[in-house]
């Protein structure tokens, strides 16, 4: 069975924005930077060789450039240890593919195989120390033979080692993910969530809403038991574990799906129902962080007073602030400071 890391990023990557925000922000490559989403096509990956084994757990589009199909292999690998062996898997895995679109008749009429961009995308917590050329795995034989020899190479993405400043300085909705996944509890909570949420705000894509919500659920999962995760070596770790630690401790007092549900909730069927979402347990957290980004989206930057305001503010206070957004002229009659009618 697929571990959620598999399932939270395979539903990510079914969509071609997703796809096309990898390849064009976090590789070298400039070819995918003008190319529209139409041109993105996902290709099943499943492939059965002649001993019937399946490769299921990888995502695999092809793009339309000018006249021309590109293959864009997407080897999801979320396992603790680093495998010595994926260039030789990458390998094993295009050839595979290739083999497929010969048996399909998926061949240009040149009778050409495309090409391909193999991409392994790693989050794990331990460097990696695999080799991404075929050739350094094989032992040094007659000069003769050299040119008869395999040879395959794939493009790192090492998630958990991104720059995080570039991260930071990145609007894109894939980069806000990455933050959300590699940020401390505090940090979600104060800038990613309202980040996340301003994205949907200004781009509301429905399929697109869905996957994240199914993304962040597999990462509450993982987040709130650190214990399933089974690591090689602690000493090279140890900083991972604390931070998954950090996150278990701090993830109900923030209640970010929820909150991110309770905004949701606000916009489609009015403050009430939101209100009544947000007296579950452990909501006055996620309640002030939206109450926040709410205001200020309809107020501009709130000034130091009214932040702590709903920083101190008790669950009571929060829902009676929240029926009044909906209609308060300003903010001060959001706080009942105003005359004015709330």
């Amino acid at each position: 069975m697929p571990a959620y890391n598999d399932l939270g990023y395979r539903s990510l990557f079914a969509h071609p924005e997703l796809v096309r925000e990898l390849v064009t922000h976090f590789t070298p490559f400039k070819l995918f930077d003008n190319i529209a989403l139409s041109c993105f096509e996902p290709v099943d990956p499943v492939y059965v060789s002649e001993r019937l084994a399946a490769r299921q757990n990888d995502v695999v589009w092809r793009v339309r450039i000018g006249e021309q199909f590109l293959y864009v292999y997407i080897l999801l690998e979320f396992q603790s240890g680093v495998d010595r062996w994926m260039a030789l898997r990458m390998q094993n895995y295009v050839g595979l593919l290739c083999q497929n679109l010969i048996k399909q008749h998926q061949l240009p009429p040149s009778l050409l195989l495309p090409p391909v961009l193999p991409l392994v995308f790693y989050n794990g917590a331990p460097g990696w120390s695999a080799s991404t050329d075929l050739a350094t795995l094989l032992m040094d034989g007659p000069a003769e033979l050299a040119s008869f020899q395999p040879s395959q190479r794939y493009l790192l993405i090492d998630q958990q080692r991104l720059d995080r400043a570039a991260l930071e300085a990145n609007s894109t909705l894939l980069a806000l993910l990455f933050r959300l996944e590699l940020s401390s509890a505090s940090e979600v909570r104060n800038m990613v969530l309202p980040a996340l949420l301003t994205w949907f705000d200004d781009a509301p894509q429905e399929s697109l809403r869905l996957s994240v919500a199914q993304w962040i659920k597999h990462l509450a999962q993982r987040r709130g038991n650190p214990e399933s995760f089974a690591f090689d070596s602690v000493e090279k770790v140890a900083d991972m574990e604390r931070k998954f630690e950090t996150w278990s401790e701090e993830f109900e007092d923030i209640g970010f799906q929820r909150g991110l549900a309770l905004a949701e909730k606000a916009r489609e069927e009015g403050v009430a129902k939101g209100v009544a979402q947000g007296k579950l347990e452990g909501q006055v957290s996620a309640l002030r962080g939206v109450l926040g980004t709410l205001l200020h989206k309809r107020f501009g930057q709130l000034p130091q007073s009214a932040t702590q305001r709903i920083g101190e503010a008790t669950q009571a206070q929060l829902e009676q602030w929240f029926e009044r957004s909906l209609d308060a002229p300003s903010l001060p009659a959001v706080f009942g400071d105003d005359p004015a009618p709330a």
